[in-house]
């Protein structure tokens, strides 16, 4: 009897840290995948989190939460909690599930590393929060335009665009829609080319401004194939392209023209009226001196 309560003794402490150990509920996640990488401010991105642990039924239903703050928005329509009951396989025939989301990211997200959090819950294992980075860099280009000229007498008006952004940029091209202040001839399309960060250049249309706003849309490829656009507004004033001492001189220039064609004229009939004069006292001494002679 002894020796059999001695074995029942012995085979319970055996079993009692298995059946521990099996009732265990060690939960883990992690961001398996972010699409597209880098992420890009103000634009959407995926993250696919992996659970890890939730094939032991112990430890019951199991809520993986992402947390809404900067630099993420959860796109709207979206539950930030996603669930399942642990010890059920179906989902993906393994000991984790996955919980995908897409967000948006904020806009003033700055480069590199962004952190992002979530809650892991079960019902028998306590909450805890688990922090994740998410890459950003920002592709996006950003432009200063002016107008740099504009000549009336050829009706063509010159932009200068300066790219103040961080990222450089290929296949620039602006468009002018129609609008009320300003009247293209011609196409209203320019292609500019690739632009490097903080350069800048000029491009020309032909047209008739009128005082006031102008608006530009830009087209550009950033740095990793995507085409973007974005409006720019500049303002035309007349008053600083009118009156200067280059538009002076060049109204100038048929009257010093018609000036110097007369100046011309006038040196040439007063050469040619001097030499006739000097031929006609050449030929008149000449007689006088072969009638001087016959005498």
């Amino acid at each position: 009897m002894k020796k059999s309560l001695m074995i029942l003794i012995v085979i319970s402490l055996l079993i009692v840290p298995v059946l521990a150990d099996v009732g265990a509920c060690d939960l883990k996640a992690k961001l398996l995948n972010q699409d597209p990488f880098p992420a890009i401010p103000g634009e959407s991105v995926r993250l696919v989190f992996q659970i890890d642990g939730v094939d032991n039924p112990n430890c019951g239903r199991v809520d993986f939460t992402l947390i809404e703050s900067y630099p993420i928005k959860i796109e709207q329509g979206t539950s930030a909690v996603t669930s399942i009951d642990s010890g059920v396989f179906v989902r993906n025939f393994g000991n984790f599930f996955l919980a995908p989301y897409t967000v948006i990211i904020d806009e003033d997200a700055l480069d590199g590393q962004n952190q992002i959090e979530a809650f892991l819950d079960a019902q028998n294992s306590p909450s805890k929060i688990i922090d994740f980075d998410v890459t950003v860099e920002d592709s996006r280009a950003d432009f200063e335009v002016s107008i740099r000229d504009y000549v009336a007498s050829e009706r063509e008006i010159t932009f200068e665009i300066l790219n103040i952004a961080e990222s450089d940029i290929e296949s620039l091209t602006i468009e002018i829609k129609k609008q009320d202040n300003i009247a293209v001839k011609g196409s209203n399309r320019n292609i500019v080319g690739s632009l490097d960060a903080n350069e800048d250049t000029t491009f020309s249309f032909e047209a008739t401004p009128q005082d006031g706003d102008i608006d530009l849309d830009i087209y550009y490829t950033d740095k990793i194939g995507v085409r973007r656009n974005v409006q720019k507004t500049v303002n035309y004033d007349s008053s600083y392209f009118t009156d200067r001492a280059r538009d002076e001189n060049g109204s100038n220039g048929p009257i010093y023209w018609v000036v110097g064609i007369i100046v011309i004229l006038g040196i040439w009939w007063f050469l040619r009226r001097k030499k006739k004069h000097s031929v006609h006292h050449a030929k008149h001494g000449h007689h006088g001196a072969s009638h001087h002679k016959k005498r």
